[in-house]
């Protein structure tokens, strides 16, 4: 993170971190572009490596308690080069990704006796 903590979540917050892709260190730049606690927030990309990205996170209350969805489009850089790079490498990194982070925040939030599954969509591409 690049950003001094703690960030103050709100409309319109930017938050600058860098990540590691390959052994090469990217500058990634988020804006903040819904915040509306405790139902929603959505950032997009404004710099890091896609051409587009949308992220949103929405909480639901269910009989089981809380529901995250995360719903990604984002586009790749680079035309025919990076719709190929998408489909060898970047669909899976981002897949696991999301697959760790539903790791983390169910061995966090979820009792250790449930047992229940729930459905999860990753990613959109979009050209």
């Amino acid at each position: 993170m690049l950003t001094p903590v703690p960030i103050k979540m709100k409309d319109g917050a930017l938050i600058d971190y860098v990540i590691t892709l390959y052994g090469k260190r990217l500058r990634w730049t988020t804006l903040i572009t819904e915040f509306d606690p405790p139902h929603t927030f959505a950032d997009v990309q404004l710099r890091g490596p896609y051409s587009y990205w949308h992220h949103s996170h929405t909480f639901a209350e269910t009989d089981e308690g809380t529901m995250m969805t995360d719903e990604v489009h984002y586009a790749m850089p680079f035309g025919a080069l990076g719709e190929l790079a998408h489909e060898l490498i970047v669909k899976h990194q981002l897949c696991r990704i999301f697959d760790f982070r539903e790791q983390q925040i169910e061995a966090m939030f979820r009792p250790s006796d449930s047992a229940q599954q729930e459905e999860r969509r990753v990613v959109d591409f979009h050209k």
